[in-house]
């Protein structure tokens, strides 16, 4: 028998952008409820994988303005300014706050926080912990968030819907997986932090959780996403398995070389070389191999990642979790011999519709961190822009939420929406029979993704994308799931995840189709070139039965005009 639960607060998602709003709403008000709900336990949360850094202003040889022209320009321009300038004054603050709660953030010989380089950035900006940045930060926050008694955590509790009702939201049903019986969360505001969509993809350095739940629910709803057909491809995924290598391993002097041995960027980037933005990094590596100057192997054409000159004691100080990786997962120690590397599916740029201070179109409702489109990112993400984000907006999400709940009446969920859930989650979905399985369903996508819709795209490839996503999302209607039993159903999960996919992976190839220009990562072989005089402009997409529909808004820009990106 499903239960109700009454919050003021419900935040679902446990890592960076989810925990760091815990804790500013609970420090708004200790006579706030909030809950914290999440699929996986918080330190087991995607953003412990994050590996690089976290760009903040800190030196006198940096400003405020030239972080926001690097992250405006890598953006190709549609970063709407009037965040990113709100974001960059943000930062600082959030690297002395976490040093003071206890992060060990790597430093300089003479005791100051480090600062490395990293793609895009003009100057040294990217805080970093060795090369386990993410995790450092989520432990601290997982460790500060313990402090407050007002915080309630309910973990390994799976998303399955928002109440909505009048344009405001009411709450949150999940799953309790322990138990298999559905939860409904009574809120007066909720703020979603469950993170990307990179699983859409087969080659991704994506943990297996992040299948976008957030992102597809608030579609269902009626939110509309924006920015989706923009993807980015990190340029250094590990061959064969897509771990990331972090761009650290560029910023620290690692060089990227063809079978000819020639370091290629010089011909692509030759001011900043591998430490061009990731877009720029990612297209000049794929051309390399399609051009035949890549590595062969078993699993593939791949580009060296050539880290032998930096030595032994470097590498340990600064990279030792890539030496790690390489070592375990492909029996090659960087300090001898380069790593095998091509581009991956990495970060998604887009995500639910926000303005800068986290509010969607629904009352109440809030989103942060990388489920989240502000934007900040635009077309093309800077590396170690996105912990930053994760802490500025999960703070900004965490206060507004508070200010909100503090004055919003208790809100109820209607017996007849606890009914209809039960019935479609129970009924339709764990009783149906069907002869399709949903991880063939899911392999196909992967499949169609990772050759339709990656890094070069063009008209064809695309429309082939989206009719074949619609016939996967025809035969998703008639899956059966195997596991009948209600404790630990893994197999409900994953099918109820892999629908998510499909929604969202139509919204990312109809956008991309739609897009007739390049810009940041998104290429069109067939519109090779930015198109400013129509397509400045960001995308949302609506969600209708029939499929997504695409609407338009401005992109905010307050001083910096677009001009042509070079490095």
């Amino acid at each position: 028998m499903s239960m109700k639960v009454q919050h003021d607060i419900v935040i679902v998602g446990a890592g960076l952008a989810g925990m760091r709003a815990a804790i500013a709403a609970a420090e708004k008000s200790n006579k706030l409820s909030i809950a914290i709900i999440a699929k996986t336990y918080p330190i087991r949360c995607h953003s412990v994988c994050a590996e690089g850094g976290t760009a903040a202003v800190l030196r006198e040889d940096d400003s405020f303005d030239l972080h926001a022209w690097d992250t405006i320009k890598g953006s190709d321009f549609l970063a709407d300014q009037d965040a990113v300038e709100f974001f960059v004054r943000e930062m600082p603050k959030e690297i002395l706050r976490l040093d003071n709660w206890g992060c060990p953030w790597s430093r300089r010989e003479d005791g100051r926080i480090a600062q490395r380089a990293f793609g895009g950035h003009s100057v040294n900006r990217t805080v970093f912990a060795a090369d386990r940045t993410g995790f450092h930060e989520v432990h601290t926050l997982y460790e500060r968030m313990l402090m407050y008694d007002n915080v309630e955590r309910y973990n390994e509790y799976f998303m399955t819907n928002l109440v909505i009702e009048d344009g405001t939201v009411k709450g949150v049903s999940a799953i309790e997986l322990k138990t298999g019986e559905l939860v409904f969360f009574e809120a007066k505001a909720v703020i979603l932090a469950t993170g990307g969509a990179g699983r859409l993809y087969g080659f991704t350095t994506y943990s297996y959780q992040v299948t976008g739940d957030g992102m597809a629910i608030a579609y269902r709803c009626g939110v509309p996403l924006k920015d989706m057909e923009f993807f980015q491809f990190h340029p250094t995924g590990l061959v064969p398995s897509g771990i990331l290598i972090s761009e650290a391993a560029r910023g620290e002097g690692g060089h990227l070389k063809n079978k000819l041995g020639e370091r290629f960027m010089a011909k692509y980037a030759p001011k900043m070389m591998e430490i061009a933005p990731r877009d720029i990094v990612a297209r000049a590596m794929w051309r390399e191999i399609l051009e035949g100057r890549g590595f062969e192997s078993e699993h593939g054409p791949y580009i060296a990642l050539d880290l032998t000159h930096l030595g032994e004691e470097k590498i340990n100080e600064r990279l030792p979790l890539i030496r790690d990786a390489a070592i375990k997962f492909v029996g090659i120690d960087p300090v001898e011999e380069p790593i095998p590397v091509r581009p991956v599916a990495h970060y998604t740029m887009g995500g639910i519709h926000t303005n800068m201070w986290t509010e969607t179109p629904i009352k109440g409702l809030y989103a942060a961190g990388e489920v989240a489109c502000v934007s900040i990112h635009g077309a093309n993400r800077l590396g170690s822009n996105s912990t930053a984000e994760c802490l500025v907006f999960g703070r900004v999400a965490g206060e507004r939420a508070a200010e909100y709940a503090m004055n919003a009446k208790d809100n109820h969920i209607p017996d007849s929406f606890v009914k209809e859930e039960e019935t479609r989650i129970y009924d339709k979905l764990l009783g149906h029979s069907g002869d399709e399985s949903p991880y063939q369903i899911k392999r196909e996508l992967n499949e169609t993704m990772d050759k339709n819709v990656w890094i070069f795209r063009d008209e064809k490839g695309l429309k082939e994308a989206v009719k074949k996503i619609r016939e996967l999302k025809e035969r998703y209607k008639n899956v059966e799931v195997r596991d009948t039993s209600k404790r630990f159903n893994m197999d409900l999960q994953s099918t109820i995840e892999i629908g998510y996919m499909l929604d969202l992976a139509e919204v990312v190839a109809t956008g991309a189709l739609l897009r007739t220009e390049s810009r940041g990562a998104h290429y069109r072989i067939d519109y090779p070139y930015r198109d400013d005089k129509n397509w400045l402009k960001h995308t949302l997409a609506y969600y209708t039965s029939e499929g997504p529909v695409f609407d338009y808004t401005p992109v905010k820009i307050t001083k910096w005009q677009p001009v042509e990106r070079k490095y």
